[in-house]
């Protein structure tokens, strides 16, 4: 996901709107902003996981033939 960039004049205005929020959703709102900081290690991506085996007895003529004959 991208960031998104604001301006220290947008800043302003957001924190002129929370300052009203009572302390307890401001502790919440901290906890939150602060778990979104933590980078989460993403494991190395392996492509066999994103697909599943073919696993077929038959040989790749076999397969053909039969495609072709489903077809008709």
């Amino acid at each position: 996901m991208r960031s998104l960039t604001i301006t220290n004049q947008v800043l302003e205005r957001y924190f002129r709107y929370l300052r009203n929020f009572d302390n307890e959703a401001k502790k919440r709102l901290i906890i939150k902003l602060t778990n979104s900081l933590e980078v989460k290690e993403k494991p190395p991506l392996n492509i066999r996981s994103l697909f599943g085996a073919w696993e077929d007895n038959r040989t790749s003529d076999e397969i053909i033939e039969e495609i072709r004959a489903s077809r008709l």
